[in-house]
C-alpha cells in the first residue's frame, strides 16, 4: 500500500493476548489492573445502563446509580472468577450479572457503594439518554437480544471514535471525513463523483481512501472485540457473528 492511503500509525491499542481481559483484571500490577478496567467498562457501561432503563424500566437517576455500583462490584478482586467461558459469551455472563445484582439491590433496598479505584473512565450518562429518546424497542425484545444490541452499537461508536484519533494522529483527516460522510450518513450520501468534487480529489482516489479507512475501521472493531470478548472461541464466534468470517 502506497504512502498516499496507508493510515499508518500505531497498530495495536489494546492488549495483544486474546482471552486475556478477565486475567489483566485481576492482576497485581495495578496499571495492568486499571487498563482492563478501562477497557470493560468503556464498551459495557452503555448497555448495562441502556438495559436497565429498557428491561428494568430504572429511572435517569436510579439507572446511573445503579451503573457505577455495579461495576464496583463487579470489578471487585475475584468476582470476574467466576466467569467460565465454556457455559457462556462474557457478554451474556455480564447481563446476567446486571440480572443479580438489580434483583438483589431491590431486594435489600441497599445503599450502593462506589469503588474508588474501579470507576476510572467518565460516563456520559446525558448522550446515552439522548440516544434512548431517538430509539425505540420492541416491547417483546428478548433481554439477550437487548443487552447485544446495545453492545453492538457501543462497540461500533468506540470503533469509529478510534478510527477517528488514529486518521488525525496519522494526518489522514480526509480518509475519517470520506468515511463519516459516505458510510456514516444517515441521509443519503452522497455520490464518489461529487465527495471527489467536494475534497477535490479524484473518484479514484475516492475509492482508495475509503477502501483503507473501510479496513482500518474493522481492525478497530476487532481490536474492540478482542479487548472485550473472555475467550478466543468466544471472540472468534462474535467475529463470524459481525462479519460472517473469522481472523486468523
Amino acid at each position: 500500500m502506497d504512502t498516499d492511503t496507508d493510515l499508518g500509525g500505531q497498530a495495536e491499542v489494546f492488549p495483544a493476548t486474546r482471552g486475556s481481559l478477565v486475567r489483566a483484571a485481576a492482576s497485581l500490577e495495578a496499571t495492568v489492573r486499571r487498563q482492563a478496567h478501562q477497557t470493560l467498562i468503556a464498551v459495557y457501561w452503555k448497555p448495562v445502563y441502556k438495559y436497565l432503563r429498557v428491561q428494568w424500566r430504572a429511572s435517569n437517576e436510579d439507572a446511573k446509580d445503579l451503573t457505577q455500583g455495579f461495576f464496583a462490584r463487579l470489578l471487585e478482586k475475584g468476582f470476574l472468577d467466576t466467569f467460565d467461558p465454556a457455559k457462556s459469551r462474557f457478554r451474556t455472563f455480564v447481563r446476567v450479572c446486571v440480572d443479580g445484582f438489580i434483583a438483589k439491590e431491590r431486594r435489600a433496598a441497599a445503599a450502593l457503594k462506589r469503588g474508588g479505584e474501579t470507576m476510572v473512565v467518565s460516563l456520559d450518562f446525558a448522550g446515552a439518554d439522548s440516544e434512548l429518546r431517538h430509539q425505540s424497542f420492541a416491547a417483546s425484545i428478548e433481554p439477550e437480544q437487548l443487552f447485544r444490541q446495545e453492545w453492538v452499537r457501543a462497540l461500533f461508536a468506540l470503533a469509529v471514535e478510534d478510527l477517528r484519533q488514529q486518521c488525525a494522529a496519522s494526518d489522514k483527516g480526509t480518509h475519517f471525513l470520506l468515511f463519516e460522510r459516505y458510510d456514516l450518513a444517515t441521509a443519503e450520501p452522497l455520490t464518489y463523483a461529487q465527495l471527489a468534487q467536494e475534497f477535490g480529489l479524484s473518484p479514484t482516489q475516492v475509492t482508495n481512501y475509503l477502501a483503507v479507512a473501510r479496513s482500518q475501521f474493522r481492525q478497530r472493531v476487532l481490536d474492540r472485540l478482542r479487548a472485550a470478548t473472555g475467550s478466543e472461541e468466544e471472540f472468534q464466534a462474535e467475529v463470524r457473528s459481525l462479519f460472517g468470517g473469522s481472523v486468523p
